[in-house]
């Protein structure tokens, strides 16, 4: 009981923060089509800098908030992995092996349509951007359907996207880092196994991971790991349980309560308002044609729900899996398009693949028509395909 309480409070939060994620990405497109355009992009680039005696650190206004609001996000993401893999939708081999297979083919066939468009030129190092899930706006979209897509529907999106994450997170880790400095990574190393050992030995007090957590994102920070990994580093290191060995009223779940209504109504729509600004070409149709837009878009729409269907489909033709109790394959499909809807990771993951280049733009307008076109399909698919109201108790 107290596991569904919690997981309908996260529903509820990460579908009204949907709704201000999607205003502030429409406020960020018309700034950056308006005769403003200039102020917007000027703004997000002013330089400023945090000191303390002789040490500094400068950034832009758009790193500071990728590069240490966006820790904040994937502490949430760590610590909601965590919850899942050890006593959520993912804590038992059966539980989990639907969406993590889902999530396995949904970011598998999205690169794969990406590289059929971009391998062997520059904008193949964006095959990441379209493997993401954005969990936000996908149950945003899904609480629109009130009854007309069954509980077990929304558990599954939210297992395999967060499943998807892990993926996207490993992604960032492997595949999206600079230079390594191994004296940097020494530091952020021994603080790493402070933080576990804190855990083993049972310490449940807050402070005693805070402050070694900002050690290790200012260890990280120019190591040439992005500093985003720091958060789900330091998630995996909080206690689960409380101190009679349940899950409620825990270090790690009285983070998640208070972390989520930052990350959805401040972090994430900052994010989108510093990132999902891009100048649109006049001819929109010659820019959908790029190799990469077209890649990225294609992806989403495509790619997406081909790799979860697909997957779902072989699991539970040889059964290996079962369907979730309640849904249909009419549901399934409508969640795999809407797995479609990539926005936050997939533009954070833009960033990192492409920075200043010009393939930049062509990456952005992809996911925001991708992932809009991915919102639409997936409402239209769920909401009139053809089955009534699911006939069993949400």
């Amino acid at each position: 009981l107290n596991l569904l309480r919690a997981f309908q409070e996260f529903a509820r939060l990460e579908s009204s923060g949907g709704i201000l994620l999607l205003a502030c990405t429409v406020v960020a497109l018309l700034w950056a089509n308006s005769p403003w355009t200039h102020g917007y992009f000027k703004l997000w680039e002013t330089e400023a800098a945090a000191r303390v005696g002789s040490f500094e650190i400068a950034r832009s206004l758009v790193e500071w908030i990728n590069e240490g609001l966006m820790v904040v996000f994937f502490l949430l993401v760590g610590l909601e992995i965590k919850r899942e893999m050890l006593v959520g939708e993912l804590s038992s081999p059966r539980q989990a092996l639907l969406p993590v297979l889902a999530a396995a083919g949904g970011m598998a066939v999205p690169a794969a349509i990406y590289l059929l468009f971009n391998a062997g030129t520059e904008g193949a190092q964006g095959w990441g951007v379209p493997v993401a899930t954005d969990i936000a706006f996908s149950l945003g979209v899904l609480a629109l359907l009130g009854r007309l897509a069954p509980w077990s529907a929304k558990v599954f999106l939210t297992a395999y996207a967060i499943a998807d994450d892990l993926g996207a997170v490993l992604v960032i880790a492997l595949f999206y880092t600079g230079e390594l400095s191994l004296g940097r990574l020494g530091v952020a190393a021994l603080v790493l196994a402070y933080l576990v050992g804190a855990n083993v030995a049972g310490v449940r007090h807050a402070m005693a991971y805070v402050l070694p957590a900002h050690i290790l994102w200012l260890a990280l920070l120019g190591s040439g790991i992005h500093a985003s990994i720091a958060g789900v580093l330091i998630a995996f290191t909080i206690p689960v349980r409380n101190e009679t060995g349940g899950a409620e009223g825990s270090l790690l779940h009285r983070m998640e309560r208070a972390l989520h209504p930052w990350v959805s109504f401040f972090i994430l729509p900052l994010f989108a308002l510093a990132n999902a600004g891009v100048e649109l070409p006049r001819e929109a149709a010659g820019s959908l044609a790029h190799p990469v837009t077209a890649g990225v878009a294609l992806g989403l729409v495509l790619g997406k729900p081909i790799g979860v269907v697909s997957t779902c489909y072989l699991a539970v033709r040889f059964r290996v899996a079962a369907l979730p109790g309640g849904a249909s394959w009419r549901h399934m499909v409508g969640a795999g398009i809407l797995g479609g809807i990539g926005f936050t990771m997939a533009l954070f993951i833009a960033h990192l693949a492409f920075g200043d280049q010009a393939h930049l733009a062509e990456a952005k307008i992809g996911v925001l028509a991708g992932s809009l076109a991915a919102g639409l399909a997936g409402w239209a698919v769920l909401r009139f395909g053809g089955e009534g109201r699911p006939r069993h108790r949400d």
